[in-house]
């Protein structure tokens, strides 16, 4: 289980014929929960889907009863039309649902952007019936219903004192921050208010989906929701439920970045010695978003006068001509010139980790990302648009 795993939540995932190949697409999240609450952050791009204007909408009322995901379609940039279409299944799964009010059903979208005409519509509104009667307290059907050019279902679970958090994601392609492209839902059954919630998902995201760079392309329908129930009776301290979801964020982000479309490399840019943790973030997003790394990456070629080169596009305080750069723990680069033979670094595994050291402060931090490869630019040039 995932999103069931933790007390007060039933969840479904059926197939509606918006995809090809008639795999489940269309997923359904209940919080039963005796005291629910809720947070969710959304895409920082400006150019945003109409589930995400209508998700926004509800997101300011708080504690949100349900999420509704559909993959197969984006709903984006589809006008006036494609937003009556997110607020008629928010509307249809209030009914089925026998709630009263719609903004409190979240919906998200996943597919081809510019997709979401009527047959679209007619396919979600008459499958909603279908998806609340299959609604369980033991589903293990949703994760798969919100897949696109996903390879794998992506769930991870925490199990605490008497309290615990579920989740799920997809996410393959267009990953790059704010949030990395993803639609993720995350459970609880511990009791938090609305703003513990939103402080503790805020706290997560920022060192985990925030920090996946695998493409640099931003999506227009990222959505995080977290859902608390309180079924457990159980209150853990905020810092010590902020550190658990950390955790499971951070184990989502991981699976995201594996499954990443036509990847050959995981790679992991810890960036170490930095004058403050933005300026290590802003060094290691600037390898993890250069092709030309990227591509050496892909060729298995340890090509640190890259990383070099990517750093010092940055604002960030340092003198490039005192950085080292590891890769898969080879010093191959000394104070900003050769160090040991590139020969000595072995890159044909599928992780790969970079360490750039800045000597410049103390602090540090770590990008995900992933190699360029034939693969990436075939799947994304054969994505029907």
């Amino acid at each position: 289980m995932s999103v069931t795993t933790p007390q007060g939540f039933r969840s479904a995932g059926i197939a509606v014929g918006l995809k090809s190949t008639d795999k489940p697409d269309l997923a359904l999240v209940v919080n039963d929960g005796p005291e629910p609450a809720s947070a969710v952050v959304f895409t920082s791009n400006r150019a945003q889907a109409n589930p995400i204007l209508w998700s926004r909408k509800v997101a300011q009322n708080g504690a949100a009863r349900a999420v509704v995901l559909n993959s197969g379609g984006a709903n984006c940039f589809t006008g006036d039309f494609g937003y009556a279409t997110t607020r008629l299944t928010a509307e249809a799964a209030a009914a089925a649902l026998g709630e009263d009010d719609a903004e409190r059903i979240l919906v998200c979208s996943t597919g081809l952007i510019g997709t979401g005409d009527q047959t679209f519509r007619d396919k979600i509104l008459n499958g909603v019936p279908k998806l609340v009667a299959a609604l369980s307290a033991d589903d293990t059907t949703a994760p798969a219903a919100i897949l696109t050019t996903d390879s794998v279902e992506k769930t991870a679970v925490f199990a605490g004192e008497g309290w615990s958090i579920g989740a799920m994601a997809k996410g393959a392609g267009m990953l790059a921050p704010g949030l990395a492209t993803m639609l993720v839902v995350i459970t609880t059954d511990a009791r938090l208010s609305d703003a513990a919630l939103d402080r503790a998902l805020r706290r997560a995201t920022a060192v985990s989906f925030d920090r996946l760079d695998s493409d640099g392309c931003m999506s227009t329908n990222d959505q995080v929701t977290l859902l608390a129930s309180g079924a457990s009776g159980v209150t853990p301290s905020e810092d010590e439920f902020a550190q658990a979801l950390t955790g499971v964020c951070d184990s989502l982000a991981a699976q995201l970045q594996a499954d990443a479309e036509g990847a050959s490399h995981d790679i992991d840019i810890e960036v170490r010695g930095a004058a403050s943790e933005a300026d290590a973030v802003e060094v290691a997003r600037s390898v993890a978003r250069n092709n030309l790394f990227k591509a050496a990456i892909f060729g298995n070629d340890p090509n640190w006068g890259r990383v070099l080169a990517a750093i010092g596009t940055t604002s960030a305080a340092f003198d490039p001509y005192q950085v080292d750069v590891s890769f898969n723990g080879v010093r191959l680069c000394h104070a900003g010139g050769p160090d040991r033979p590139v020969e000595e670094c072995d890159l044909t595994p599928r992780r790969t980790r970079v360490e750039i050291e800045l000597f410049a402060g103390e602090r540090s931090a770590t990008v995900r990302t992933n190699d360029l490869t034939h693969d990436y630019v075939h799947e994304n040039s054969a994505y029907s648009s």
